[in-house]
């Protein structure tokens, strides 16, 4: 006869929680081979949210962009300190994108691009926690009818897409924003009607 201790419920528990959380994120290779489409200006894409939100350390930043790169919305939050979940980051972008811009469910193929830009320690290679931002990006993109775009890290190194290699120095976590590109559009006048609106055609034609 031998006699032996069983796993309690918490223990499988905690071992299946942590199984479940490990599947969601996507490594490197899993991130380029999934068609992400390329950034045709990245610099100019990460000055421009760098210079809106001016983000921290832990500072999540997700922009939905137009088919001209130009960005239609953005939204900014600070990452919760808990252990690296995509699931919850998920939830996260996806709770933002609901709150700053319509879903394009409707429509076959999306015509609007999401992209994130994390602000964390460190260097610019990948981590598990860069993996479960992939993983959360792309199915809020799916949940929200977005084309999943470019993950970008932002460290006191500089900037990096990751799974293309490109990056450069400036902007960086300690660097000063940088004024707005020129090629940015100005955010659209409200649409309120009566003379209010026709007040601001006319500040807007001078």
């Amino acid at each position: 006869m031998t006699f032996g201790f069983a796993p309690s419920s918490a223990a499988s528990l905690s071992s299946s929680t942590s199984a479940a959380s490990a599947s969601r994120l996507l490594e490197p290779a899993e991130w380029s081979a999934a068609g992400i489409p390329l950034l045709r200006n990245p610099r100019e894409v990460v000055s421009g949210l760098h210079s809106r939100h001016r983000p921290g350390p832990a500072t999540a930043i997700v922009a939905v962009l137009d088919q001209d790169e130009r960005v239609r919305a953005s939204a900014s939050f600070t990452r919760r300190q808990a252990p690296a979940d995509g699931w919850m980051f998920r939830n996260a972008l996806l709770a933002q994108l609901r709150r700053v811009i319509p879903h394009d469910l409707r429509r076959r193929t999306p015509v609007r691009t999401a992209v994130l830009l994390y602000c964390r320690e460190g260097d610019a290679r990948w981590t598990e926690e860069d993996g479960a931002w992939m993983w959360g990006l792309r199915d809020a993109c799916t949940l929200h009818g977005l084309r999943c775009g470019a993950y970008i890290t932002l460290t006191r190194d500089g900037w990096q897409v990751l799974g293309e290699g490109r990056g450069g120095r400036r902007p960086n976590t300690d660097s000063a924003p940088e004024p707005f590109g020129l090629s940015e559009a100005p955010p659209p006048l409200p649409r309120t009607g009566g003379a209010v609106s026709e007040v601001l055609r006319r500040a807007a034609a001078r």
